[in-house]
C-alpha cells in the first residue's frame, strides 16, 4: 500500500496544539479506567512528595503518578512487585509526548498479592524482634479482669462470656470494635492503646488480661488484624495479650506478636481461666494433703520425743554426781577452814608481841631518856661556847678584812675583763665587713683564701657587714684583672 499523502489544504498545527488536542481526545475517551498489573520501578516519593513508577505485565508498561495529596490518604501503599488494581484518569504529558495514569486509589489483585504483603510483612516484623518468645509474658493464673476487644454484636463475644461462666465467672469489660473493614485495623489498635491507658485502682477496672477476638473469615476479611499498627500495639502491650483470630487454621500477624495464640475464642475463654470445679477440688485435696501430712509430721514428732524421753538419764541420776561432789567439797572446807583458822591466831599473837614493844608506856619511855641525853649535851655545849665566845670575836674580825679584800680584788678583776673586751671588739673581723670589705666562705663554712679554693667549692657564701649571701661559683677560671691598690696598714683592716 502506497503510504497516505496529506490533503494540500490540512491547517498547520503546532507541537503544543497536537499535544494538548491528543490529551483532550484521550481524557474524553477514556476518563477513569482500573488498570491491573504490577508495580515497577517503584523508589518511595520523590522531594516534592508525588510518587513516580510503571505498571507493567506480559506486553505492555504504562507510566503512573500519585500525587501528594492523594497518596498519603491511600489505604494500601505501592510496593516494587506488588500486582495491584490502579484506578485513576489516563492522561498525557506533553513534555514526553508520552501517556500516564493518575492514580487515585490502589487495590491488592487476588490473594497471591494478599499473601506476598503478608509474607513481606511478616519478615520485616519479624527482623525486628516482635516475634521472639524470649520476649512473650506468662499469663496470670486467675485475672480479676478480663478485658475484651471484638464486635459486641457478634456470636464471639457471646461465646466468650457463656465459656467464662462455666469455668471461672470473671468480671468482663468489653472495648467494641469493628473486625472488618477500613477502619478496623485503627479500631482495634486503639482499643488495646486504651485498655493499656487505664489507670489501676480507677472508676474503670484495669484488665489483667487482654483477649482480642474474631470469627472466621476469608484471609481479606481478617487483612486488619494484619496491619502493622495492630502488631505494633500488640507488641507494646503492658498487658498480657491472647489473641484468637478466626478459626485454627486461621493466621494473622497478631496471632505471631501475641504473649499467647487461641484456635478460637472459646479456646481463648479457656486458656485466661482455669476450671473453678477442679480448682476447688485441688484445693480440697490440697487441704486433705496438707492436714494429713500435718498429722503425721505430729505424730513423728511425738514419737521422737517419747524415744528421746527414753534415752534421757533420771533425776537421781543426774543429781548423784553433783550431790557426790558437794560431799568431796564440804569436808574439803571443813580442813581448809581449820588450817585457816589457825594461821591466822599465829599471825595475831606476832602482831600482839610486835604491839607490846610499841606500847606508850615504852615510848615515852625512850622519850625521856632521849631528852634527858639532849640536856646533858645541850650543858656541854653551853660551856664550850662560853669558851669559844673571845675565839669567835677574833674570826669575825679576819671575816670582815677578808671580804674587804675580796671586793676589791673583784673589782679590779672586773675593770681588767671590760679593757679587754673592748680590745677584742676593736680587733674583731667584723668592723672591716663595716668599712666595705667582705668575707667568702666556702660551702663548708670554711674561709676562701684565693681563687683557686673558690673555683673548687660548689656554692659560696659571702658575709657583708648585713647579712650573707649565697652565690654559685664558676667553674671556668677567670682572668685576674690588677686592682688598683692602695697602701693599707694594719690599723685599717682592724
Amino acid at each position: 500500500m502506497e503510504p497516505a499523502k496529506p490533503l494540500p489544504n490540512s491547517a498547520e498545527m503546532t507541537v503544543t496544539e497536537l499535544s494538548g488536542a491528543l490529551k483532550r481526545t484521550i481524557e474524553d475517551r477514556f476518563g477513569y479506567v482500573k488498570v491491573r498489573g504490577e508495580i515497577t520501578g517503584y523508589r518511595g516519593p520523590h522531594s516534592s512528595g508525588h510518587v513516580y513508577f510503571g505498571l507493567k505485565d506480559q506486553n505492555a508498561r504504562i507510566d503512573a503518578v500519585i500525587w501528594k495529596g492523594v497518596f498519603g490518604k491511600l489505604k494500601t501503599r505501592p510496593q516494587e512487585g506488588l500486582e495491584v488494581i490502579a484506578t485513576g484518569k489516563i492522561t498525557t504529558f506533553p513534555g514526553k509526548s508520552s501517556y500516564q495514569i493518575v492514580v487515585e486509589s490502589i487495590e491488592l489483585a487476588g490473594v497471591g498479592a494478599l499473601m506476598a504483603l503478608l509474607e513481606e510483612r511478616r519478615r520485616k516484623l519479624g527482623a525486628e524482634g516482635l516475634f521472639d518468645e524470649a520476649r512473650k509474658r506468662a499469663l496470670p493464673y486467675l485475672p480479676n479482669v478480663i478485658g475484651v476487644v471484638t464486635s459486641p454484636t457478634g456470636a464471639v463475644i457471646r461465646d466468650i462470656l457463656h465459656r467464662l461462666e462455666e469455668r471461672f465467672p470473671r468480671h468482663v469489660l468489653v472495648w467494641p470494635v469493628r473486625v472488618q473493614g477500613e477502619t478496623s485495623a485503627g479500631e482495634v489498635a486503639d482499643a488495646i492503646n486504651g485498655f493499656n491507658a487505664l489507670p489501676g485502682g480507677g472508676a474503670i477496672a484495669r484488665p489483667d488480661v487482654i483477649i482480642v477476638a474474631r470469627g472466621g473469615g476469608s484471609l481479606e476479611d481478617l487483612w486488619g488484624f494484619n496491619e502493622e499498627v495492630v502488631v505494633r500495639a500488640a507488641a507494646n502491650s503492658a498487658i498480657p495479650l491472647i489473641a484468637a483470630i478466626g478459626h485454627e487454621t486461621d493466621w494473622t500477624l497478631i496471632d505471631y506478636v501475641a504473649d499467647l495464640r487461641a484456635p478460637t475464642p472459646t479456646a481463648a475463654a479457656e486458656k485466661a481461666v482455669p476450671v473453678r470445679l477442679e480448682l476447688l477440688a485441688t484445693l480440697t485435696d490440697l487441704a486433705r494433703r496438707q492436714t494429713g501430712a500435718m498429722l503425721r509430721g505430729a505424730e513423728r514428732r511425738r514419737a521422737d520425743f517419747r524415744s528421746l524421753t527414753r534415752a534421757l538419764p533420771g533425776p537421781e541420776d543426774v543429781l548423784a554426781g553433783p550431790r557426790q561432789k558437794l560431799d568431796r567439797a564440804s569436808e574439803r572446807l571443813k580442813g581448809v577452814g581449820t588450817a585457816g583458822l589457825n594461821q591466822r591466831r599465829i599471825a595475831l599473837a606476832g602482831f600482839a608481841h610486835k604491839l607490846a614493844r610499841h606500847s606508850p608506856q615504852a615510848e615515852m619511855a625512850r622519850a625521856r631518856e632521849r631528852l634527858a641525853g639532849a640536856g646533858r649535851r645541850l650543858q656541854r655545849a653551853a660551856l664550850v661556847m662560853r669558851e669559844g665566845k673571845a675565839a669567835r670575836l677574833q674570826v669575825t674580825g679576819l671575816h670582815q678584812r677578808l671580804a674587804r679584800v675580796l671586793r676589791a680584788e673583784q673589782n679590779r678583776r672586773g675593770e681588767k675583763l671590760r679593757a679587754l673586751t673592748q680590745v677584742l671588739a676593736t680587733l674583731s673581723y667584723r668592723n672591716v665587713l663595716a668599712r666595705g670589705f667582705a668575707l667568702v666562705r666556702d660551702d663548708k663554712g670554711v674561709p676562701v683564701r684565693n681563687i683557686n679554693e673558690a673555683q673548687s667549692a660548689a656554692r659560696l657564701e659571702i658575709e657583708f657587714s648585713d647579712g650573707r649571701l649565697q652565690v654559685a661559683a664558676e667553674a671556668k677560671r677567670p682572668v685576674p684583672v690588677k686592682p688598683k691598690m692602695k697602701a693599707v696598714s694594719q690599723g685599717d683592716l682592724f
